[in-house]
């Protein structure tokens, strides 16, 4: 296969909305988590140690969302380069 090949062939599918929610809703508390952090000392002095449980609680909807989005776009991509493969052995058949 030549190198030009690779750069034709297709890498992910296509995003799906689920998919695409998932992403930014990570996107989101990762975000969050980071202001969070960095504003640990005004939201502990704000609400008390409550600051803290905001910061485990995103922490804690991290670790559930990722490893359940990589599994669903591994699964899509999977999918989707298979069929890809498919249509391209049936073209080349015909």
């Amino acid at each position: 296969m030549m190198w030009l090949e690779m750069l034709r062939t297709p890498m992910a599918a296509p995003e799906t909305r689920v998919l695409k929610a998932m992403r930014l809703t990570i996107l989101a508390c990762l975000s969050l988590l980071a202001m969070t952090i960095f504003a640990l000392a005004p939201l502990r002095s704000a609400i008390g140690v409550g600051a803290g449980g905001i910061a485990a609680g995103l922490l804690a909807a991290l670790v559930i969302l990722v490893p359940v989005y990589a599994t669903a776009k591994n699964r899509a991509d999977d999918a989707y380069l298979d069929q890809l493969a498919a249509s391209h052995d049936a073209g080349d058949a015909a």
